[in-house]
């Protein structure tokens, strides 16, 4: 990696979305405390006033929903005054989910999630990109997904959006080319976040009868990587000036299997989420303890993943 495209965000101005909970909120508090002053939106009002309040630097919030160009607009123009240090970096990061079949989908949930999981991204990237292009410097990251990189059942709205959020910030780095700003992809894995439990859930799509909690008690039993983790990875990956950045080790076995088996994939992915759900059902037919984000059961591990990637591609 050429010196010259590494970039130090400490004391510089960083905004970011969905900062009221999850790998927003621990953006925040670690950027906050390598001195950036922080400007903070999402639409969660209360959990972003619990953000800022945690926060012993510079804070700027703001109340809005990310689908809406004209507020992101105005939050610019906003932060434009406001920053006490040159735009370093914007941190275009909140997202929701659903799950439901292609067949089955309810339309309006669909829009609902582009809205914010794609568009909101779009909208944050040309309120701001003006302020990093006159200054000649600074960096947008935009958080896709490991469903970026490979499409999974009864998340085809969700992962249309994520790959949109890659192809949208491939080519926008294609076009700073030459500048002194750059554009990152975020691929995180299972994150300790709320995006389940807070996903428009209308029944089990696969047809098994779970309801919303038990979907996300698997969930937290498969997630590997906390968001304090996922933001000290983050961080670390735009200082080091890459253009893609890999979250949690199921985020590079994502990655790995998408290119050796890209059409066979799902057989080991399946075979893993399999696996996953017996064990939560064996922990709790056995009177063991509940699975939560605290205490999740330990997940799959990569060398096992892998060496099932390996019986597929081979089988």
């Amino acid at each position: 990696m050429p010196k010259s495209q590494r970039r130090k965000l400490a004391g510089s101005t960083v905004v970011i979305s969905g900062a009221a909970s999850g790998i927003g909120r621990s953006l925040a508090r670690r950027l906050s405390g390598h001195g950036c002053p922080v400007a903070l939106s999402d639409i969660d009002e209360t959990g972003l006033k619990e953000t800022a309040a945690s926060l012993t630097g510079p804070v700027l919030t703001q109340a809005l929903d990310v689908s809406d160009a004209a507020a992101q607009r105005e939050f610019a123009d906003q932060v434009r005054r406001w920053m006490p240090a040159p735009l370093g970096g914007v941190f275009n990061n909140a997202g929701v989910a659903t799950a439901a079949s292609v067949l089955n989908a309810v339309p309006e949930d669909h829009d609902w999630l582009f809205g914010i999981n794609f568009t909101g991204v779009v909208n944050g990237t040309r309120a701001f990109l003006p302020i990093l292009v006159e200054q000649d410097s600074g960096v947008v990251v935009n958080t896709s997904s490991v469903f970026g990189l490979v499409g999974m059942p009864y998340q085809s709205s969700y992962c249309a959006a994520k790959f949109a959020v890659r192809g949208f910030t491939d080519s926008l780095r294609q076009e700073l080319r030459g500048t002194g700003v750059g554009a990152v992809n975020v691929h995180p894995g299972g994150i300790r976040t709320n995006i389940v439990r807070n996903a428009r859930y209308r029944g089990d799509p696969e047809g098994l009868g779970r309801s919303h909690e038990q979907a996300v008690r698997e969930f937290d039993a498969i997630t590997m990587t906390t968001p304090d983790k996922a933001a000290a990875v983050i961080h670390r990956g735009v200082e080091a000036g890459k253009a893609r950045i890999l979250v949690g080790p199921d985020a590079y076995l994502f990655d790995i299997l998408g290119r050796v088996a890209p059409t066979r994939y799902f057989d080991v992915m399946a075979a893993a989420q399999d696996r996953l759900r017996s064990r939560v059902e064996r922990r709790t037919a056995s009177g063991g303890a509940a699975v939560t984000p605290d205490r999740p059961p330990a997940p799959l591990s990569a060398a096992d993943a892998a060496a099932r990637a390996v019986t597929a591609v081979n089988s």
